[in-house]
This record gives C-alpha cells, sequence and structure tokens, in this order.
C-alpha cells in the first residue's frame, strides 16, 4: 500500500477512488510516565515519554488507515494528513486520514 501526502503518485494514474478513509487511535501515557514527564517539565527540554507515545501513535493510526483502505478496496491512500488532539488530562487522540485509491503504472 503507498501512502503519500501528495494529490498523485508518481509513475501511476488514479483508476478509481473509494473516498476516505481514516485510522482513529486514543492513547494514554501510564501512572509512571505521567509522572516522569511532569518532573521533566520542571527540568524543560524535551520530554521522551510523550514523544515516544505519540510516535507510536502516529505509527498505529497509519496501519490503521492502511488497513481501513484495503478493506474498501484500494491499493494507495493521496492526501494522507494527521490530526491530533487531548482527550481530557491524560490521553491524547490521533486520526491519519486520507483518499482510498486504486492506482494502476503508467
Amino acid at each position: 500500500m503507498i501512502v503519500t501526502t501528495t494529490e498523485n503518485v508518481a509513475g501511476h494514474k488514479t483508476v478509481e477512488s473509494f473516498g476516505q478513509a481514516f485510522g482513529v487511535v486514543v492513547r494514554s501515557r501510564g501512572l509512571g510516565g505521567n509522572i516522569i514527564a511532569g518532573l521533566r517539565t520542571i527540568i524543560g527540554g524535551e520530554i521522551h515519554e510523550y514523544t515516544a507515545l505519540v510516535e507510536e501513535t502516529r505509527r498505529q493510526a497509519v496501519d490503521r488507515l492502511v488497513r481501513n483502505a484495503s478493506a474498501m478496496g484500494a491499493n494507495a491512500v493521496v492526501m494522507m494528513r494527521f490530526d491530533s488532539g487531548a482527550l481530557g488530562q491524560t490521553m491524547n487522540e490521533v486520526v491519519a486520514y486520507g483518499t482510498a485509491i486504486r492506482i494502476e503504472t503508467l
């Protein structure tokens, strides 16, 4: 499955569009991670616990996007984007979305 942030896939033509596909993940850092991250805010700098959480959550959202697009019959997703937000005090939501299409090599 090709996933791209561009409108077209180089060397391919779009033969069918299936519409919007997405992958949603809501994650929460455990109590221990929140405590360590809270302590890091006092010192300043990167909060590695949250960086790892967001990176893993984005990967999982893209995996779910690919599964959703495959179930629709697509072999590519174009115009892929991320959206994220906080849910409550300890949860993070990440959505990967784009247009599911079927492409063929030129």
